[in-house]
């Protein structure tokens, strides 16, 4: 199958790398070359712009860092809609605004073409190993036109429902992971301060209750000192506004969530760590 892929990122390169492995013809943009090269090395194609990259293509994947950069690649000048076609399934696995993906969805509707909001779940890990969980939003029939292809990149795949029903669910993915993610940092922090040895409380916590997978995934980097992103900071941020919003239209209140906002604000807006992975939280506490 020929497939476009816009976003070259940490997921994306993983993501790009199991559909070549699957025998796709893959052709790529990304805004810098030099990210995609990873992919290209793999055998991807480059293009030059988004449009570039999605025209002739059966399925086009677009996963970009914030809600304006989809909006720019698919109403752009260079995006994808300027050439879309109704053989094409355009799907957006960027952790969005519902809101963004329903107006995408709804112009699509006026045109004849065909998209999905499919965000992920499982970092850079499950990108690399096809391990990802997949939340979709859109036209069933469209859903099920690309289940084979979400079955080569994922583990488990999910309909919701109509368009921005993907993202919403990633939302509740994002509130789960915000509690993960303090609880994790409050452990070490306590463990620490207690002078356990840390090795040894992460390999007793993880066979009992408080197993999960925020903490045998970042945990043992955070040991090793590493903080490289399986998984921005200063995306899950996005991704925990972009909640807090959309509670807010519901009339939630959700202060666990706002809490964990206002921690990673702390990490990325204060302390200038948005690059970091998300599990740099716990420099918060440690230097």
């Amino acid at each position: 199958m020929k497939i476009g892929f816009i976003g070259t990122g940490v997921m994306g390169t993983g993501i790009i790398n199991n559909l070549l492995t699957a025998g796709h013809e893959v052709t790529v943009y990304n805004r810098t070359q030099s990210r995609a090269q990873t992919v290209i090395d793999h055998g991807a194609h480059w293009a030059a712009s988004p449009v570039a990259a999605a025209t002739g293509q059966q399925l086009v994947f677009t996963m970009v860092g914030y809600p304006q950069d989809v909006e720019a690649v698919y109403f752009g000048q260079q995006g994808i809609f300027q050439q879309a076609t109704p053989d094409q399934v355009l799907i957006d696995m960027t952790t969005s605004t519902p809101s963004l993906a329903q107006r995408i969805g709804h112009f699509a509707d006026k045109q004849g073409l065909h998209v999905l909001d499919a965000p992920v779940s499982g970092g850079d890990v499950g990108a690399k190993n096809a391990t990802l969980t997949i939340m979709v939003g859109g036209h069933r029939d469209t859903y099920e036109q690309v289940v084979p292809v979400f079955e080569q990149i994922g583990q488990r795949h999910n309909y919701f429902g109509g368009y921005g029903a993907g993202q919403h669910a990633k939302m509740a993915n994002q509130i789960m992971i915000a509690g993960t993610m303090t609880g994790l940092t409050e452990m070490l922090v306590y463990a620490k301060a207690a002078k356990l040895d840390l090795p040894t409380v992460l390999e007793t916590l993880s066979s009992g209750g408080a197993d999960n997978w925020s903490m045998d995934n970042y945990v043992p980097r955070i040991l090793k000192d590493d903080y490289t992103p399986g998984f921005f900071a200063k995306h899950f941020l996005k991704d925990l506004r972009i909640a807090i919003d959309e509670a807010e239209k519901m009339e939630l209140n959700l202060p666990a969530t706002q809490q964990a906002k206002r921690l990673y604000e702390q990490l990325v807006d204060e302390r200038q760590l948005g690059n970091d992975g998300t599990q740099a939280l716990v420099k918060l506490w440690w230097n």
